[in-house]
């Protein structure tokens, strides 16, 4: 068994994040290509967003701290700190409203 302190992989990934010229940071906590299931702590400073971008399989995500949009052609999903939010089949983007980190969980 592995324990992990999310919150501790958080302060880390906006540290990260702060620090980079991108404005976002992830690590996998856990899965990989060698597994079905996939989850990924990703942090992402005010303003930082992910581009549209194809759906990466079932998924969801949890806010785990801060605001972001989840947007869609046809529609979008505000999340905050302790929201689930599924993501859609379709192409999709993520903005941060505030400084903020996700847990992304994906199966293949």
């Amino acid at each position: 068994m592995e324990k992990f302190s999310l919150d501790a992989i958080v302060r880390d990934q906006l540290a990260r994040a702060t620090a980079s010229s991108a404005r976002r940071s992830a690590t996998t906590v856990y899965g990989g290509h060698e597994h079905k299931l996939r989850q990924t702590v990703m942090a992402l400073i005010a303003g930082a967003s992910l581009s549209e971008h194809e759906s990466p399989g079932e998924a969801t995500l949890i806010v785990l701290r801060g605001r972001v949009t989840l947007q869609t052609a046809n529609a979008s999903w505000e999340g905050r700190t302790g929201d689930l939010l599924v993501i859609p089949a379709a192409r999709h983007s993520l903005h941060a409203i505030e400084d903020s980190a996700i847990l992304l969980t994906v199966v293949k």
